[in-house]
């Protein structure tokens, strides 16, 4: 019951606009399809998450763990995490790691990469 009314909060629409913004950032080949198999698989493992996180301030993140180790892969997120609240993402839109990795709340990570596009467009201007 509560999962399905979290599913019905994600929008395939915001999810597509952050992945294609990822991608612009990034210059990462992401399929940018904001339907929630392609949005969890290209994000799961956090490497996309900290290479942003890169590409937005370099050498942010010092290791990126391309193992596809559930510990490793966590160590992702939370590095990406952590930089998203040095971007002054309010920590009531961040997510948690297990959100993304065991797929529990994939739109609180639509809302954090939508709110860190939003921190990030304003530090530009």
């Amino acid at each position: 019951m509560y999962q399905s009314k979290i599913n019905s909060k994600y929008s395939e629409e915001l999810a597509q606009e952050s992945l294609e913004w990822i991608k612009a950032v990034t210059g990462e080949p992401i399929n940018t399809s904001g339907d929630t198999d392609n949005f969890f698989e290209v994000l799961k493992d956090g490497v996309i998450l900290c290479k942003l996180a890169n590409s937005l301030q370099p050498g942010s993140i010092k290791k990126v763990n391309e193992s596809k180790m559930a510990f490793k892969c966590m160590e992702n997120i939370s590095a990406f995490l952590e930089c998203a609240k040095n971007f002054g993402v309010p920590t009531q839109e961040t997510f948690q790691s297990v959100d993304l990795w065991e797929r529990q709340n994939l739109n609180s990570v639509v809302i954090c990469l939508q709110s860190l596009g939003r921190k990030v467009s304003k530090a530009l201007k």
